[in-house]
């Protein structure tokens, strides 16, 4: 045997040691070789469910419902056709439970999370209470009894020991059926669904299937641990299937450790052990067994065979380079490798006709529509909230729209789910990087290949005997850059190692058309011109269609530009013709002509600063987002945060307020330093924070809304600040009219005044404001104006907003990102009368 199967197959060769000396173990601390026997068929048991929890991510509650029925199905069997056997009433058992978990499974797995936990629990209570009722066919509260072990050949199974060897037998074999689907594409796909379901539903994988599939596995796995159950005791009892024996196996799982092949039967040795040991000193030991648990949870999630790990981390961390993308080989130049370059195609690839996508009361897309061309990057650009990012979770599946038709190749895919969107030929990166980050880079990638093989499903063939999806693989990594970090984990890498590995699962499903959303956000110069490269490259063979902040980039290597503007597609045209074009300039610059005249007379600023913010350093995971970021804001002022998509404006408000954690730098709150104070805490020191997309609560009503703004902030003017309802409701006199009807039911330009008046209502002392004329009626624009033009002498503001005409003409002053960094400061009047200026500052 090689060692690479030596490796595969070390814990079948340890758990065959274990089931040798296990009798030994357990007669030297005083327990019999029955107890030793209990312990293997639970093993066998929690090696079921730990397919479900460990591998898949499926949390039951009620696994001990399957235990039960096993344990019934083989002893009615025995009794009614099988007398005096023992095989054929097990292999009935597993073959019942598989049949009746497939339907349930069916069923059951249409929900998600804590709602799939919940249903099984409901599964585990109703078997109960059917096996205690059911007399005639369960017996009821006595069960059923004169269970007969029968014989293999001359060997007895009435032996203890000889039916010890028996269930150690069949555990054995067990085990290894477990391992063989671990290491076989079905097995691999399950560890995905557990890191990212989604990145897996977008590989092109139907997920409901390999649910499914592992369910009713699980489910029979553990249906023939209890059917050996009820042979060992001779009896089966509605106990079996009662929630008291879900929860002991739920607890056996985790205090051995899930994601372990092995771990599950170690926490099954624990649970026996500890059980049949601390209940000689007291009755009470479920009480200590229930500490420990919640011990292991809270400090050692990995379970037993997870604190090696803990302790070698502590004692030995991993080196700080071990992830560094400078360990990678570097080829420039490479072709798009050749598995990757589809059949050469002309005219149109993909067509997207009037297209549209309302999310309740909002009209996300409206009637929009673009073609992409065989060998061609069309860019899809347009200010914050344009739609662009809808309208790709639309072509790609994500969302079914609600009207209109994508075709690729011709084939409408409109009504096709994603999984079957990306099998025809159609893949995605995302905004934010979507990766299985407990896997390694190799596997992020091997598991796209294997997406498109005949064999994505096998449950017995060895992953590593696919040697053409092992070679594509190896092939798309040196294409990448990244050969020679293969078997680092995703998660460890540098944020633009992600965004490599995020366009790498995406290129790896031999897509016809690649969609790319934002693929240069947040890297480094040198990153964002390798990834330029790539993707020129990429196109030169397989059409791309790319949504991205940075436009001078993408303008510069795109042959068609897409705009869009408030959900519609604005003008489509080259380049040159976008960058010329007076209606593509209006939109990120504007007009230079304001829409309303209501901004205070210019005087001398206070001296006052209200808000200091300096050298403020965020990150979302590895991406730097803020970098060293500088703002102040003094009393009686509204001051504009400007930028391009992606700069990070609402970023810089979610740390003002909290709700992203500064890593570095000072925030100082008239005097009170906010960084390291949670949003809570900051809320009630008086900043209001309006988000984009507004945040009501749904179901509530306008006075429901305002009454929990006020909730556990101070209302009794103690802070010198009071906004009494009444004040409120004659800024917004709208609101009082529906004042009792429910959040959800109030046009756009209501709720965002809602949102506006619930950040007031907890004596707000600085208002925090993230587009918030986004999509709203002239009318309801002017109203709003208005209304934040009079407040300036209550409170300072500080608003990030893409109509430029609007925030400068209400601005004072104004402060200008990019990429993190405030590059520009300066008064609003400059911006807003010289175009020309502010296209300098703001635009190309």
């Amino acid at each position: 045997m090689t060692t690479a199967r030596i490796d595969i197959y070390r814990p079948l060769l340890v758990a065959a040691v274990s089931l040798v000396a296990l009798p030994f173990a357990m007669s030297l601390i005083g327990l019999t070789i029955n107890t030793a026997t209990v312990v293997v068929f639970l093993s066998i048991a929690v090696l079921g469910l730990n397919m479900m929890m460990g591998y898949t991510g499926l949390v039951s509650f009620g696994h001990g419902a399957w235990f039960g029925i096993g344990a019934y199905a083989a002893a009615i069997a025995q009794r009614e056709w099988f007398s005096g056997q023992i095989i054929l009433p097990l292999l009935f058992a597993v073959v019942f439970v598989a049949i009746l978990s497939a339907v349930v499974g069916a069923l059951m797995l249409r929900r998600r999370g804590v709602y799939f936990a919940l249903m099984t629990l409901a599964l585990s209570a109703l078997t109960y209470t059917i096996s205690f009722r059911w007399t005639a066919l369960t017996g009821g509260e006595d069960g059923l009894g004169n269970l007969q072990r029968g014989s293999l050949g001359p060997i007895h199974l009435a032996d203890p020991k000889a039916y010890y060897i028996f269930v150690a037998l069949v555990a054995l074999i067990v085990l290894f059926c477990l391992i063989r689907v671990l290491r076989s594409p079905f097995g691999h796909v399950l560890v995905a669904i557990r890191e990212n379901q989604q990145r897996a539903t977008f590989q092109g994988y139907k997920v409901q299937r390999y649910k499914l599939g592992v369910f009713v596995l699980s489910s029979a796995v553990t249906a023939l641990a209890g059917g050996l159950s009820g042979f060992q005791h001779y009896l089966v009892t509605a106990e079996a299937t009662s929630v008291e024996m879900s929860g002991e196996l739920l607890a056996m799982v985790v205090i051995g450790g899930m994601h372990n092949i092995l771990g599950p039967a170690i926490g099954v040795v624990f649970f026996i052990v500890f059980r049949e040991l601390f209940s000689i000193w007291t009755g009470d030991w479920m009480f200590w067994f229930g500490l420990i648990f919640v011990a292991f949870v809270m400090y050692s999630p990995g379970g037993i065979v997870g604190i090696w790990s803990l302790v070698r981390k502590r004692w030995k961390p991993e080196p700080e380079d071990s992830a560094a993308m400078s360990r990678r080989k570097i080829y420039e130049g490479l072709a798009l490798p050749a598995f990757l370059q589809p059949e050469p195609v002309a005219g149109t690839v993909l067509e997207v006709e009037g297209v549209s996508r309302r999310f309740g009361g909002i009209q996300a897309v409206r009637d929009s529509s673009l073609t992409v061309k065989s060998g061609e990057i069309h860019a899809l650009i347009g200010p914050n909230g344009a739609g662009k990012t809808t309208l790709f979770n639309l072509i790609s599946g994500r969302f079914p729209p609600h009207g209109g038709r994508v075709r690729l190749h011709g084939r409408e895919i409109h009504r096709l789910q994603a999984d079957a969107i990306c099998q025809s030929g159609l893949a995605r990166s995302f905004q934010i990087t979507n990766l299985f980050e407990g896997l390694t880079i190799y596997e992020n990638l091997r598991l796209s290949a294997q997406a498109r093989h005949p064999g994505r499903f096998n449950a017995w063939r060895d992953i590593d005997s696919y040697g053409a999806i092992h070679s594509d693989t190896v092939e798309l990594m040196k294409f990448l850059g990244l050969e020679g970090i293969e078997d680092i984990k995703a998660g460890d890498l540098s944020y633009g190692g992600q965004r490599l590995v995020d366009l790498g699962i995406a290129l790896a499903s031999r897509p016809k058309v690649l969609l790319l959303d934002e693929p240069l956000a947040g890297l480094a110069a040198a990153e964002r011109e390798r990834v330029s490269r790539l993707v020129t490259t990429v196109a030169a063979n397989i059409p791309v269609l790319i949504v991205e902040h940075d436009i001078d980039r993408v303008l510069g290597f795109s042959q068609n530009v897409t705009v869009m503007n408030e959900g519609s597609v604005l003008v489509t045209g080259c380049p040159e013709a976008i960058r010329a074009d007076r209606r593509v300039q209006e939109i990120y610059t504007g007009t230079g002509t304001p829409q309303v005249t209501g901004r205070a007379a210019a005087g001398s600023a206070p001296a006052e600063p209200v808000l200091k913010v300096d050298k403020v350093n965020t990150y979302y995971g590895k991406c730097h987002i803020l970098d060293d970021a500088c703002l102040e804001i003094r009393k009686g002022e509204i001051v504009a945060l400007l930028g391009r998509n992606g700069a990070g404006k609402s970023t810089f408000l979610k740390t003002i307020a909290g709700l992203v954690a500064a890593r570095s730098g000072s925030i100082d709150f008239e005097g009170r330093e906010l960084v390291g104070l949670d949003a809570p805490a900051i809320a009630r020191l008086g900043v209001g924070y309006v988000p984009q997309g507004r945040g009501l609560f749904a179901g509530m009503s306008v006075a429901d809304n305002l009454s929990l703004g006020r909730l556990a902030r101070r209302t009794d003017g103690s802070d010198g600040v009071v906004w009494s309802e009444e004040e409120i409701l004659q800024m917004f006199p709208r609101l009082r009219e529906r004042y009792r009807s429910s959040a959800d039911f109030l046009s756009g330009g209501e709720q965002q005044m809602l949102a506006v008046a619930r950040a007031l209502s907890g004596n707000c002392r600085l208002l925090l404001l993230d587009e918030p004329f986004e999509g709203l009626a002239p009318a309801v624009v002017e109203e709003l104006f208005r209304v934040f033009d009079r407040l300036r002498s209550r409170l300072p503001i500080l608003i990030v907003e893409h109509n430029l005409d609007l925030v400068l003409a209400l601005a004072d002053r104004v402060f200008a990102l990019e990429r993190g960094t405030v590059f520009h400061e300066g008064p609003a009047d400059a911006l807003l009368n010289d175009i020309d200026y502010r296209k300098e500052i703001l635009w190309l």
